[in-house]
């Protein structure tokens, strides 16, 4: 019995490694389809943060671009390797991410967040002002 136990406790715990939104997160943009940057959510004293390791610039755009738009302590900074979701909690009966904020740093906007793991494997991102929110698709980064 407790052999039984312990095979369906590491496969139960391997399942929620599995899960995890811990990682590299390719984000892709809303109209081209194409991927805009590379960001790593990692975990600090409980709660979870993201950060851009790698921009995708445009034909024209800078490749290292700094936060022009951004009204807070970022303004100025550069984009790579700039926090942009801060303070996310896991909600275990909900299984989201929430109660934190991302910032665009295209327009310099920071919105209410939560993000949540699709059936598949994607990272649901969503931004959210009052009742209108966004939601992105980001998807597991292989290292391409």
């Amino acid at each position: 019995m407790k052999l039984l136990f312990f095979i369906w406790a590491l496969g139960f715990s391997s399942f929620l490694v599995g899960q995890s939104i811990v990682g590299k997160w390719k984000t892709i943009d809303d109209n081209t389809l194409k991927p805009r940057s590379i960001v790593e959510i990692y975990e600090k004293d409980g709660m979870y943060y993201g950060k851009v390791l790698k921009t995708y610039p445009k034909p024209g755009e800078d490749p290292d671009p700094i936060c022009d738009e951004c009204e807070d302590h970022r303004k100025g900074q550069k984009i790579i390797g700039m926090e942009i979701i801060t303070s996310l909690k896991f909600d275990e009966k909900k299984e989201i991410f929430h109660k934190g904020e991302i910032l665009d740093p295209e327009n310099g906007n920071i919105y209410d967040c939560k993000l949540w793991l699709s059936e598949n494997g994607d990272l649901k991102v969503r931004g959210y002002l009052l009742f209108f929110y966004r939601t992105q698709t980001w998807l597991p980064w292989t290292g391409e």
